[in-house]
């Protein structure tokens, strides 16, 4: 195997670590040195090379990693993985692209090999060799969606459009930034975003749910969105917010470099053929503030937008009460120097650190 996967935790110790390679590889979700909602839709067509962006579905070494930590939180809430009747063929259209799509560009990682509807999928990571009928709940384990989406990085919504409205009607949601699949299943797009501040009033809303209705097959999108995470905990859902709400009070000087961590979802959209369904994967990557500053673009530019961020977004991203404290770490890594366009890294052109 190409890929060498950690062994690593995501919660009580958090032996989570990122390599060099995770870390040049990773997100960064700020183009310039501020920050406002906005659509940010763009196409999902691969590259550049070696980016999370290279493939339609980022297989990294946190994989097998991530795949067990979404055991421990199923086994514990069943109802983290909800689909409603009406959508299992979406689930049967989600199961083929994941399959194709791991198969296709992780080729020494994920075999599939169909014969009509006679199915044999081979998942190398994690030691599945599976054969089954394409269609027939009753050869797998599990129902399609959830059979699959236990092997695949990030959460997934599947929106069943209907009404010129687009439904969160299943999903498996188990790395979620502080929102509920139990609650909002069956919710429209504009009922499960009305929390988000200051979005509804500028029209992002209304705009991107215009742009998702017309997504073709064949033609994903993709965006990215961001949060902070104390600790490198991926389920941060309201059902478990007594556990990690209460690690924001835990950082310190001392200790908010490896503790503090930029949570970044590359968020992708399909087209699926058979139901007409969209699904909407949510890949989350976390970063400790430490290794973003190996990055002397980085340093300075995160330093800016947490420094300038509104109130009400600092307060909804949830670390209004910390922003104090991580200005005081984000500072030391900016030296006014200005920041090339664009979130990549620029590491063979970026200035380090003058001061």
């Amino acid at each position: 195997m190409t890929i060498q996967f950690n062994d690593e935790s995501f919660r009580d110790d958090y032996t989570f670590h990122n390599s060099e390679w995770a870390i040049k590889r990773f997100p960064f979700p700020f183009h310039e040195d501020s920050y406002m909602y906005s659509v940010n839709m763009e196409q999902h067509r691969g590259g550049p090379k070696g980016s999370v962006y290279e493939m339609r579905f980022d297989v990294d070494e946190h994989y097998v990693s991530e795949m067990k930590d979404r055991a421990i939180v199923l086994d514990q809430d069943p109802l983290r993985c909800q689909s409603l009747p009406h959508m299992t063929l979406a689930g049967w259209d989600l199961l083929e692209l994941i399959m194709v799509s791991k198969s296709e560009d992780y080729p020494d990682l994920f075999e599939l090999h169909r014969n009509g509807n006679q199915w044999r999928w081979v998942n190398k990571p994690l030691g599945i060799d599976h054969s089954f009928t394409f269609m027939d709940e009753t050869t797998l384990p599990y129902g399609p969606m959830e059979y699959i989406t236990r092997q695949a990085q990030g959460d997934f919504a599947v929106l069943d459009q209907r009404d010129e409205m687009l439904w969160m009607d299943a999903g498996m949601v188990t790395t979620q930034a502080d929102w509920s699949l139990d609650f909002d299943i069956g919710m429209n797009f504009f009922e499960w975003h009305a929390p988000v501040p200051k979005a509804h009033e500028m029209g992002i809303f209304k705009r991107a749910l215009k742009f998702l209705l017309n997504i073709q097959q064949g033609a994903p999108a993709r965006r990215l969105n961001w949060t902070m995470t104390v600790n490198p905990l991926l389920d941060t859902s309201p059902e478990n917010y007594h556990k990690w709400g209460i690690q924001k009070t835990t950082l310190t000087s001392e200790n908010i470099a490896h503790k503090q961590h930029l949570r970044v979802e590359l968020q992708t959209f399909f087209r699926l053929p058979r139901s007409n369904a969209l699904v909407f994967p949510i890949r989350c990557y976390l970063c400790s503030f430490q290794d973003l500053m190996t990055v002397p673009k980085w340093g300075r530019r995160l330093h800016r937008v947490v420094r300038d961020l509104p109130v009400e977004l600092a307060t909804y991203k949830g670390f209004i009460d910390n922003r104090p404290m991580m200005l005081d770490y984000l500072s030391q890594f900016d030296d006014g120097l200005p920041t090339s366009p664009g979130i990549w890294p620029d590491l063979e052109t970026e200035p380090p650190l003058s001061k």
